[in-house]
């Protein structure tokens, strides 16, 4: 072995020992969980020529850099600030409180519940996308579009087709879409939708000396704001498995909301904080809040990401299931819930609360499907009842708290959306749309099966060594 050789590799020992214990440190101070420093700082010091790569890719749980324009003084934010705030005092909702502090919910969104709102909520793919591609054509001003995931399909084409026919009417489109979320979308795709005159932006995950390798933090949202005067989230992406046209899944079980009137300009604003981080620039929009003249819906919409002060989403799940005295029903395609949240849902349980959790029989993610069912032991003995859906792949995030409060967004329950993905849900406080969404659920639980006590147990040897190791990386699911 020639010297130079020994020099190099004795170089690249040290820069990787030096960097386990430099990452180790920062583990100690950032990483958000005690089992997940632990683990690291074991790897990082035991391992450091696997450990050091995959810290720097999975490592934080806090994205850096992202201007949080609710709470700074930026010159290019502060204009909307000052022009929204003055109008809102006529839409804020002064609700009454009962068993839940929805002072709490706002805190966490760090904007109000708004009144004078009317809410749709779309129960498939054919409601939802029949909603928005006639919302798209309706746009007479803008379009504001984000989506984790766009496939180029049918579904992708017919909806690229819409946007393209809609800037080349003179209607203004700005399409943000996340980048490894689309990372199997052709640069054609785009290309096409710029040739139109779509304003088009990744998210830039990675942008930021910080954010360079940490490629596990994601926009999750599914967001399109027409016009200032309608907003639609919820789980579906733009691909044809959400229309039902997988061979592999089949029937495709998921829900959005559309949402008229003040709590739009919430929505909006979050998209622009999303925008404004990708792109520096901010759109000339409509920030006047109006009225709809079909309800008079109580909304809170709740932005919540990796660069939040407090674990948002996390909190939110936390204080719902807290606040329940009847019933809380949750529906998600992963549960990999932390400690805290499965603490919650036991002692729901236990008050005698009726805790339901949703989930898919299916799999699509396999290790996030494994976890779920090492959370059966902990969950099931307590009185929670976990139910499987049937008929195909079940995808929405949907919570319904006793009779009047509902959630609809882009969250799962799981650590992912609780740390590391920028997430947004509407929560609806109205007697009528919590009547609805039961009976969705309720349609949703006959086609479901319930999970019976001691399943895990009888699995094969295999598959339960497989749900261990799945909770063993279940900190970065």
């Amino acid at each position: 072995m020639s010297e130079d050789w020994i020099i190099l590799s004795i170089a690249v020992a040290g820069f990787f020992y030096v960097s386990g214990i430099v990452l180790a440190v920062d583990a100690v101070m950032t990483v958000r969980t005690s089992q997940g420093s632990i683990a690291w700082i074991v790897s990082l010091l035991t391992f450091p020529y696997v450990a050091v790569p995959l810290y720097w890719v999975f490592g934080r749980s806090k994205y850096h850099g992202y201007i949080d324009a609710r709470r700074t003084e930026s010159k290019d934010i502060q204009p909307i600030i000052d022009r929204v705030v003055p109008a809102m005092p006529e839409f804020v909702a002064h609700l009454e409180e009962n068993h839940m502090n929805f002072r709490v919910m706002e805190e966490l969104a760090a904007m109000p519940f708004t009144r004078y709102n009317d809410a749709d909520l779309l129960v498939d793919g054919e409601q939802t996308f029949a909603a928005i591609f006639e919302g798209i054509e309706s746009a007479r001003e803008y379009l504001l579009v984000q989506f984790f995931i766009v496939k180029d399909d049918e579904l992708g084409r017919e909806f690229q087709a819409a946007l393209m026919n809609k800037a080349r009417s003179g209607v203004r489109v700005y399409f943000l879409y996340d980048e490894i979320g689309c990372i199997r979308l052709p640069g054609s795709y785009l290309r096409e939708l710029k040739s139109a005159g779509v304003d088009v932006s990744p998210f830039n995950t990675t942008k930021g000396l910080r954010n360079r390798f940490q490629l596990n933090f994601r926009n999750h949202r599914k967001v399109m704001i027409v016009d200032g005067r309608a907003a639609y989230t919820g789980g579906l992406n733009v691909g044809d498995e959400y229309m039902g046209r997988s061979p592999a899944f089949g029937s495709w079980r998921d829900t959005h909301i559309r949402v008229r009137g003040p709590a739009v300009q919430a929505v909006q604003f979050a998209f622009i904080e999303d925008w404004y981080w990708a792109t520096h620039r901010v759109p000339d929009l409509n920030w006047s809040p109006k009225r709809s003249d079909r309800g008079d819906k109580n909304v809170l919409v709740i932005p919540s990401g990796p660069a939040d002060d407090l674990e948002t989403c996390g909190l939110f799940f936390l204080h719902a299931i807290h606040s329940a005295k009847n019933r809380v029903w949750i529906a998600s395609p992963y549960f990999v819930p932390d400690p805290k949240v499965v603490a919650a849902l036991q002692i729901a349980a236990l008050r005698g609360v009726d805790v339901r959790i949703l989930l898919p029989e299916k799999a699509d993610h396999v290790l996030v499907w494994l976890s779920s069912f090492s959370y059966y032991g902990e969950t099931q003995p307590y009185g929670v009842r976990l139910f499987r859906y049937q008929p195909g792949f079940l995808h929405q995030k949907v919570m319904l708290v006793d009779d009047d409060i509902a959630a609809v967004g882009t969250a799962n329950l799981d650590n992912r959306s609780f740390r590391l993905n920028f997430e947004i849900t509407l929560m609806i406080v109205d007697k009528g749309f919590g009547v609805r969404v039961g009976d969705m659920f309720e349609r949703d639980f006959a086609n479901s099966r319930m999970v019976e006590q001691g399943e895990l147990d009888a699995k094969p040897f295999w598959f339960k060594f497989g749900v261990g190791v799945a909770r063993l990386l279940a900190p970065i699911q």
